[in-house]
């Protein structure tokens, strides 16, 4: 491993800003366009009301990205369905778009109509948080016939494999763990030391089986709020860890005709998109975020991403943003009473590179998985734009990728954290005072606590007697980056 240092930057002048390609304008679909090629990519914040609603915690929060003017700002993650979720936005019902609506008017108020809002719509399965092995033996092991076949086929013991449910509970309490480890199957182990996880690939569970037949509705419905509340349109979660990437990975073997082969694997991100699609107007943007690559054993690689973005520029997406990793099957065993969390291992890694790296370094180190999504679908005769991320900090990395044409938009979401207004600095010739993210995933930890997001550039600097500004519970840490005190007044 290696620490690299921030890149060195000589910033532009406003004359020569004005003229670049990040702050020319972009077709985002048919009917709109984006002012500017910034992008501020989705970031759970962890400011939602308990049940999923809009705070003012959430409105400060796109407020202030929004007076940095990005050209395009994706809202975090937010929920499909009407299931408790915890402290994530929501758009399972009705009951949540008056609070979307107030959102949605912050940030066209606050970017004075510069910024394209959209929302990220996703869905996600079951995972629980990794149990006391005395807890698990006691009340998530399933004892059935072919745990009773298991523990006669390790102890020889038909006495024991036939024993009333309490004793082979017991029993199992008190096991040596190589004998524990002979005896559970492989998913039973994982439920033991990680916490059990639903994968799409169960489809011995009803609702698993049919999320063929469910999701197309729930993600168009959501879609239908985000419009009624005045999004200029939805990125669909097709990335990471969660349901619909889990559909696109080679790792899906449904046997049911939404697994195994590419077409099979393409069909329910296809019905998602199609259902959507016919659900909203014609300027109504509807893109999609997935992997360039899932960096684990068995998952899909740039060929398959290749031949996902084509498929998915020929259907009619508005936008295709480019991820990298965030998956489950590699992440580190979380503490007990804890959830696995998906950034964790390499793959998470890779989605969100720190200086502390290989000799490649994380800076636009995942650039070209966007650059040979775009040129094949550009070969293909669509014009589809492409988003990129990853380590983009300076105005010279992102001008760079235009220039060569590897992306449409460059997005960046720590360097954005960081500073909200460093592309409006950048813009304006201000390029000196940017705050510069370091790169070390302070963010991230908190994020992984589902503690609320901050950064450490900002996040102590506060008037301890400002009873006005928004602090953490424990009244540590800032919710809101400070204002740039020489910001232009707006015309």
């Amino acid at each position: 491993m290696v620490r690299h240092p921030l890149p060195d930057e000589s910033w532009p002048t406003a004359e020569a800003a004005a003229t670049s390609r990040w702050f020319s304008s972009c077709a985002l679909g048919a009917h709109r366009v984006a002012d500017r090629r910034t992008w501020v990519p989705a970031m759970v914040p962890w400011r939602a009301s308990a049940d999923g609603f809009v705070t003012q915690d959430v409105l400060d929060w796109y407020a202030r990205f929004a007076r940095g003017k990005p050209g395009v700002l994706v809202v975090e993650a937010t929920g499909i369905r009407d299931v408790p979720s915890g402290p994530l936005l929501r758009a399972g019902h009705d009951r949540f778009v008056p609070g979307l609506k107030q959102l949605a008017d912050v940030v066209r108020e606050q970017s004075h109509g510069a910024t394209r809002l959209l929302v990220q719509l996703i869905d996600f399965l079951a995972i629980r948080r990794r149990p006391e092995p005395a807890t698990f033996f006691a009340r998530f092991l399933r004892i059935d016939d072919a745990l009773r076949e298991r523990v006669l086929a390790t102890t020889g013991d038909p006495t024991l494999a036939a024993a009333p449910e309490d004793r082979l509970r017991a029993w199992f309490s008190t096991a040596p763990r190589d004998v524990i480890d002979r005896t559970l199957d492989a998913r039973e182990r994982e439920a033991l030391d990680f916490g059990a996880r639903e994968r799409v690939t169960d489809t011995h569970v009803p609702h698993i089986r049919e999320l063929p037949q469910v999701l197309p509705e729930l993600f168009a419905a959501a879609a239908q709020r985000a419009e009624q509340a005045g999004f200029d349109g939805v990125e669909l979660h097709y990335a990471h860890a969660y349901t619909m990437a889990s559909f696109l990975s080679r790792t899906n073997d449904r046997a049911d005709g939404y697994g195994g082969s590419l077409d099979g694997r393409l069909r329910l991100p296809l019905e998602v998109h199609a259902a959507v699609r016919a659900r909203v107007a014609p300027s109504f943007v509807v893109g999609c975020r997935f992997l360039g690559d899932e960096v684990i054993e068995g998952g899909s690689r740039l060929d398959d991403a290749v031949a996902i973005g084509v498929a998915f520029a020929r259907a009619g997406m508005d936008f295709l943003s480019i991820s990298k990793g965030g998956k489950f099957d590699d992440a580190k065993q979380p503490k007990v009473g804890e959830a696995a969390y998906p950034y964790t291992g390499r793959s998470g890694h890779e989605c969100m590179p720190t200086v502390t790296i290989d000799e490649r370094g994380p800076f636009s180190r995942n650039v070209s998985l966007a650059a040979a999504i775009r040129a094949a679908v550009r070969a293909a005769g669509h014009t589809t734009p492409v988003v990129t991320a990853g380590g983009i900090a300076t105005f010279s990395q992102a001008e760079g990728i235009l220039a060569r044409g590897e992306a449409d938009f460059v997005a960046a979401a720590r360097q954005s954290l960081a500073d909200p207004d460093w592309f409006e600095k950048v813009r304006l010739g201000r390029g000196d005072a940017v705050l510069r993210c370091k790169f070390t995933n302070y963010c991230e930890a908190l994020d992984q606590q589902h503690k609320q997001v901050t950064c450490q550039l900002w996040d102590r600097a506060f008037d301890p007697a400002d009873a006005h500004l928004a602090k953490s519970p424990d009244g540590r840490r800032r919710l809101v980056a400070p204002e740039w005190s020489d910001r232009p007044r707006a015309p």
